[in-house]
């Protein structure tokens, strides 16, 4: 959950003791440089996980008459990401002002919202992880499983969980009004810090990141040993995958996990610490949201099978675009003939 949404401006409890002569810390630089920072780097998110999921949505639907398990899981990850953009704007504003002016519904929906979208592309992009290790792995045990059936299926379960674990944050947050502004506000209590430490780290990085490793530990030797031309692009892309997530996610986990060492007196309450754990939370909180720009790269233009779909609407779009060449893919190579562990590889990279 964005953490302007809880209030950056709000340090009543940012004292230096615990008296009640304690006098406030003084946070103006921090207040300027966030009311900068978070609405630009939101706004840039916002522009390139719009254009680039919407893309990938507009692709997908035009051919969905040939949609497979991968292509479901690839539409439902832009959507995921396309929900999680559209609150970006909401809170842009709310950095920028410091002010809630969007009502208290729209303060429930968006805080549900953005947390929805944010865990339904993380189980999306672990479910991706595991299709690819059974395809490549056991790949004559899951061929007749991998239908649009299973999709479908995959589809509404992951997004019921999602909603599941977001139900909180439409229940739980609200708009308050204070004394010089109106917030939209988390609830502040122990067990929802517990509630949203849990649910962040291990639902949303700990275990995602697990199951890529052990996955693609598995899946990097097959490749490097398989005799095929797209081998070393399959590698890098695994690669990418992997080390995009943990780069963009672990250090926002990390500052939260920061912060409630010290809201349990682990860590020392001064000033100058709390102020270091904001600033952390807020620059590396911001580049986790950019994350979902790099999703379409990753797992959609990267693929030659994408990159020959999206090339007609990409030139209906922009006229004289230079797109790479796929000359040396046939049509008939995105169907699947074969069972053939090489042909699965080209299927799903």
């Amino acid at each position: 959950y964005p953490r302007n949404s809880t209030g950056p401006y709000d340090y009543a409890e940012y004292y230096a003791g615990a008296g009640e002569d304690s006098t406030p810390c003084n946070n103006a630089d921090w207040v300027d440089f966030s009311k900068v920072f978070l609405p630009t780097l939101y706004s840039f998110a916002f522009v390139l996980g719009f254009l680039g999921n919407g893309l990938v949505v507009c692709v997908l639907l035009k051919h969905r008459d040939q949609l497979n398990l991968t292509d479901i899981c690839l539409l439902n990850l832009a959507l995921s990401d396309l929900l999680f953009v559209l609150t970006l704007p909401f809170y842009s504003h709310y950095a920028r002002l410091a002010q809630w002016t969007f009502g208290d519904f729209l303060c429930r929906l968006a805080s549900g919202s953005h947390s929805a979208g944010f865990f339904s592309s993380i189980f999306f992009m672990v479910v991706m992880t595991l299709d690819r290790y059974m395809v490549i792995v056991h790949a004559h045990k899951v061929a007749r499983y991998r239908t649009v059936r299973t999709g479908v299926a995959l589809t509404v379960s992951l997004w019921t969980l999602s909603l599941c674990i977001s139900l909180p944050h439409v229940i739980f947050t609200k708009v308050t009004h204070e004394s010089d502004r109106v917030a939209c506000h988390e609830p502040e209590s122990d067990d929802w810090r517990l509630y949203k430490t849990f649910s962040m780290h291990v639902l949303g990085l700990v275990i995602p990141l697990l199951v890529m490793i052990v996955c693609y530990s598995r899946i990097l030797p097959i490749l490097v040993n398989m005799r095929s031309a797209k081998k070393h692009r399959a590698v890098k892309l695994i690669l990418s995958i992997v080390i995009a997530f943990f780069l963009f996610w672990a250090p926002y986990n990390l500052s939260l996990f920061l912060e409630f060492l010290m809201s349990k007196g682990f860590l020392p309450k001064e000033c100058s610490v709390k102020a270091s754990v904001e600033l952390s939370i807020t620059v590396t909180e911001s580049l986790a949201y950019t994350h979902c720009c790099l999703n379409p790269i990753i797992y959609a233009f990267v693929g030659q099978k994408f990159m020959k779909r999206a090339r007609p609407l990409l030139r209906a779009c922009v006229p004289g675009v230079l797109l790479p060449s796929s000359r040396d893919l046939s049509e008939s190579s995105y169907r699947k003939s074969s069972v053939s562990r090489s042909s699965e590889v080209t299927s799903i990279m």
